[in-house]
């Protein structure tokens, strides 16, 4: 059986691989927003007359900038910013609606999840965004099935498996990372699968670490989340990058050997600088 989260987490090797799902080892990011993200915005928060401006921000926030696999609730909110901002929008008139009650909720809650969010249904704000995330798990089980691992992926987390205890830490809802790894015949390598149930992936590692020392824990993500996760934990970091999935996960099965040397630091900061500028700044018509 799978075993999901951390509770009684018991390690099997001294070495830990923390890897991310959506856009890391699955093509999942570009179906999952496009078609289910983006349209549940726009049809539960009423954003009709402006949809093409929603798909366009919603896109921007979610796959190509550095906000990239920020959880789904901060995504909500970046891109309600970016509306307001837009000049298409200014000029139809088009008035955002006003979300101070969930901004509020994502500063005093450390754990962004639906389960939390159920227990501050104390606007109409809040119920709207609790709905909102509802319907978008429900439309990723409806639509999101069979994906299989970018090329290249398959082979380096059975590879990394030889050595090492791999854990997913994802901000997934769990039941759609299980699936999603169970239908890939991939769960197989797992020691656990940690969905955003779990907590922050910041609060993952930090569990993990009382297990396997620092240096020997490598998280591998394709967004700054990820990133920022294992710097605030002091791990290492190894980027997929997008759009060039397949010749990241090539490459880690070269550099995974430096990892277990623990010579990976020398090389770390070239792979990182070239995953972050292949992120985009900035919004085309700013």
């Amino acid at each position: 059986m799978i075993k999901t989260g951390l509770y009684d987490y018991i390690p099997s090797k001294d070495y830990l691989v923390c890897i991310d799902s959506d856009g890391c080892v699955f093509d999942t990011m570009e179906i999952k927003h496009k078609e289910c993200f983006c349209p549940a915005t726009v049809e539960k928060w009423e954003l009709q007359t402006i949809s093409k401006y929603v798909r366009d921000v919603w896109d921007y926030v979610n796959l190509y900038s550095l906000d990239r696999g920020i959880n789904r609730f901060l995504a909500l909110i970046k891109s309600f910013e970016l509306l307001n901002q837009h000049p298409a929008v200014k000029e139809r008139q088009f008035f955002m609606p006003d979300i101070s009650p969930l901004i509020d909720w994502t500063k005093d809650n450390p754990e962004l999840n639906n389960d939390n969010l159920l227990k501050h249904q104390d606007s109409e704000v809040n119920k709207k965004a609790l709905a909102w995330s509802l319907d978008c798990n429900v439309r990723i089980a409806a639509m999101v099935r069979g994906m299989k691992p970018f090329p290249t992926c398959e082979e380096a987390i059975c590879q990394i498996a030889e050595k090492a205890d791999i854990v997913v830490v994802s901000a997934t809802a769990e039941e759609a990372l299980l699936r999603e790894w169970q239908e890939a015949d991939i769960a197989k390598y797992t020691r656990s699968i940690c969905g955003q149930e779990a907590g922050s992936k910041k609060k993952c590692i930090a569990q993990l670490k009382a297990f396997y020392r620092p240096e020997k824990i490598l998280m591998i993500g394709d967004a700054i989340g990820d990133l920022k996760a294992a710097e605030e934990n002091g791990v290492c970091f190894y980027p997929i990058i997008c759009n060039k999935e397949k010749d990241s996960w090539q490459k880690l099965e070269k550099i995974i050997d430096s990892f277990y040397a623990l010579t990976y630091n020398k090389e770390q900061d070239k792979v990182v600088n070239e995953f972050i500028h292949n992120l985009q700044r900035d919004m085309n018509w700013k």
